[in-house]
């Protein structure tokens, strides 16, 4: 039997579809390895490409794999993938890069080679036909994360169509899309039957669920919600002008499942960045939409917050009016906090006033402060619930269903 080993980098996303290939191959009779046992007659990797770190470190992967063993051929999946396909082509040892137009390849490719059924590709060969930087419309890939987590990550939609102007992933992910209900719902019983008993929502844009079906978002909330086996639910992160009021009422008067957990993206408290930013909402929209949450679901509700900081042209006090802004009105149990990074091909790339790598440092610092204290309220105000007596489920604590 040949050994395949596995590394995903990034989001929930990528580890929905690693997780994927693996269960196919598996199907094939490739078995499972960790990629630093020495055992390994393959590697396929799924890369990140979400700032310029994550680039670089998927380049030093491949070459770390390589080094190791020299003889295993290594394949490339994912964003940096997508967008760097030359740098990697040009990596010793890989193989074969895949397109974001590929994913339904990847895994009968790979059996394929390793089974001998067809030669090494190199050179323009192993290049598909979509270039650097361009993704054709293509169909959903659906993914869900196995046993590796306590939780299963389903994947219910893929790509983006708002292009906010700090972002690649429209370019390496595509035009927004989803698969059906009616298949997402028959993946979430696949989960169920494998023992799993909490279930993460996720996506690209989660919200914008329905542009392939003309479905709606509430609509899957409300069939997985009849999913036998799955006790809880947590939605990804998710727009703040796609968490309607529909889908927010419904969770706090219907659901018996969907926990009081919502991770929204912020990015920043000021105006005149958001706008620059090209995000579709301003701070009284955000604002509104949270003492909404607040009011319907009450004290429990756990909210965490994205927020980027040193986006071109932040000045001290535009980084303050976020600062404020969560620290006063927000007050959130988490802020998943970015520096931004400058990605070629953004509009961001181009623009004046890049803030200096040493402010970000600082004002990242200064927002981790204020999450550690924020943390600490959430965590001594959900004591106090608990000894009052309630029976909802707390959301409380979960900070790890927030990374990636």
């Amino acid at each position: 039997m040949m050994k395949i080993a596995y590394l995903t980098l990034g989001c929930k996303l990528n580890y929905a579809e690693t997780s994927t290939y693996e269960r196919l191959l598996g199907r094939a009779g490739f078995e499972a390895v960790p990629w630093n046992s020495g055992e390994a007659d393959a590697y396929l990797v799924n890369t990140c490409s979400v700032t310029e770190h994550s680039d670089k470190k998927g380049r030093n992967l491949v070459r770390k794999l390589h080094r190791l063993s020299p003889s295993a051929p290594i394949f490339v999946a994912g964003c940096s993938a997508q967008l760097r396909r030359d740098a990697y082509c040009a990596l010793e040892g890989v193989v074969r890069v895949f397109s974001a137009d590929e994913k339904a390849c990847v895994a009968p490719q790979v059996e394929a080679y390793l089974k001998g059924q067809h030669p090494a590709e190199s050179g323009p060969d192993m290049k598909a036909a979509v270039p650097d930087g361009e993704v054709s419309p293509c169909l959903m890939f659906p993914a869900y994360s196995g046993k590796e987590r306590t939780r299963s990550f389903l994947k219910v939609q893929d790509g983006c169509d708002y292009k906010c102007h700090y972002c690649t992933v429209p370019y390496a992910r595509g035009e927004s899309r989803n698969a059906p209900i009616a298949q997402l719902v028959e993946m979430a019983r696949e989960i169920a039957a494998g023992g799993t008993r909490e279930l993460v929502i996720t996506g690209v844009n989660t919200g914008d669920f329905g542009k392939t079906t003309g479905e709606s978002f509430l609509d899957l909330l409300k069939a997985l919600e009849e999913v036998e086996g799955i006790e809880r639910y947590r939605i990804s992160s998710i727009e703040p002008n796609l968490l309607t009021e529909a889908i927010i009422d419904w969770i706090a008067g219907t659901s018996r499942k969907f926990l009081p957990h919502f991770h929204i993206p912020l990015q920043s408290g000021c105006d005149t960045i958001l706008e620059a930013m090209g995000r579709r909402y301003r701070t009284a929209d955000f604002r509104k939409k949270i003492q909404y949450i607040r009011e319907k679901l009450g004290p429990e509700v756990f909210l965490g917050i994205d927020v980027i900081v040193g986006f071109p042209g932040e000045s001290e006090a535009d980084f303050e009016a976020t600062y404020h802004f969560l620290e006063e009105e927000i007050r959130p149990a988490f802020i998943h906090i970015f520096p931004y990074s400058r990605r070629p091909g953004t509009p961001a790339a181009t623009m004046k006033n890049q803030v200096q790598d040493s402010v970000k440092t600082e004002r990242v610092r200064r927002l981790e402060e204020l999450c550690r204290r924020l943390q600490l309220c959430k965590s001594q105000g959900a004591l106090r619930h608990r000894q009052d007596g309630t029976t909802r489920p707390l959301a409380t604590g979960c900070t790890d269903a927030l990374s990636g």
